[in-house]
């Protein structure tokens, strides 16, 4: 079962006892969510495909997403997107990020955002879970609030209800060109706020919480922004609905809840390495000799260029037919994104 519909059927509290003084707190989890999803109109399923590309487009060296912000909207006002994630941690993996030793790549994650009508403003939460039980439907303790037309030296506009202590995350790698620090800022869900103030923690185990939070939700958002800026191509993404009818009426003859409808997003059409493997001990050494090229994501004008990742080394071990990839958008689609009449962006791919 999908992450959405596990998460529509969710109906667990989460709640937490004192062991001191005996007192409960209902804290805010996947079930409080449930009416959302059910009535968002808009849900997403990317494929494998799709969530490596996202991924790689998101933490490649040289990728600036920042740099095509003026690009980036949220297409409805409620949105859900989904992956599974073995494709996102083994892309992850080709950058650096260590997955958790005790946790399989077996699970499904997802992003919920609602925001402004213009979708350039809004706040998102992420769920995640690894195993078919709904108590393992889980919930980021920290939500993120977003404004894509934040300036240099501001901080995003609020939105929701204003809470305490944001916290701000940043690439320093990045530079100038970090999203996250100039469009971007989180903060605890409100019953979670409470919840660690009446703890009364010390200075090391509030950044503790706030780093282990942060964790499990800033690493989204970039591949989120990415599957974004691919959508708003033309003529966009491949999709297809899901065909869910006659399973769904089967579902209805035992008594099971209707799964909901939802958009598989594919690929587009990338240039792929193909591989020349043959055997033999001068063939092996030479094979070593290879290695992994990061992609590299370049804006000039209306022009987005995506020199894709590609294995480099001895000819013997395959080719290249071409490594680059562009996007062409209408110049005129920045100032219409901040007037709020988002025009369609045209899209070419060489």
């Amino acid at each position: 079962m999908r992450l959405a519909d596990r998460i529509a059927q969710c109906r667990t509290p989460f709640i937490v006892e004192n062991p001191k003084d005996g007192s409960v707190t209902h804290l805010n989890n996947a079930a409080a969510f449930a009416k959302d999803i059910n009535r968002c109109a808009t849900r997403y399923v990317l494929s494998d495909e799709l969530t490596s590309l996202c991924t790689a487009l998101a933490y490649s060296k040289g990728a600036s997403t920042l740099a095509c912000a003026d690009l980036l909207h949220v297409p409805a006002e409620r949105v859900w997107v989904e992956w599974t994630e073995a494709p996102w941690r083994n892309e992850l993996a080709r950058y650096g990020f260590k997955s958790p030793v005790d946790s399989p790549c077996m699970g499904r994650r997802g992003v919920f955002i609602q925001s402004t009508p213009q979708g350039r403003r809004g706040s998102l939460r992420t769920f995640w879970t690894n195993d078919e039980s709904e108590l393992q439907v889980l919930c980021s303790s920290m939500e993120a609030y977003f404004d894509f037309d934040t300036r240099e030296g501001e901080d995003p506009e609020v939105f929701g209800p204003q809470q305490p202590s944001p916290i701000c995350v940043s690439d320093d790698a990045a530079g100038d060109a970090d999203i996250l620090r100039r469009c971007f800022r989180f903060r605890f869900e409100r019953s979670w706020q409470d919840y660690y103030e009446r703890g009364q923690l010390t200075p090391v185990q509030t950044a503790a919480v706030s780093y282990h939070a942060l964790g499990t939700i800033a690493i989204d958002v970039p591949v989120l922004l990415a599957f974004f800026l691919l959508l708003s191509t033309r003529p966009g993404l491949p999709r297809r609905p899901l065909m869910l009818e006659r399973l769904n009426k089967a579902r209805a003859r035992s008594g099971k809840a209707a799964l909901l409808e939802q958009v598989e997003v594919f690929a587009p059409l990338l240039p792929e390495y193909r591989s020349g493997w043959s055997s033999g001990s001068e063939t092996a050494r030479r094979l070593r000799r290879l290695h992994h090229v990061r992609g590299h994501l370049v804006r000039r004008g209306s022009k987005l260029f995506w020199r894709v990742p590609h294995m480099r080394g001895s000819a013997r071990a395959g080719s290249v037919r071409t490594r680059t990839v562009t996007w062409l958008f209408d110049p005129s689609i920045a100032s219409s994104r901040v007037s709020g009449n988002p025009e369609p962006a045209a899209a070419h791919m060489s």
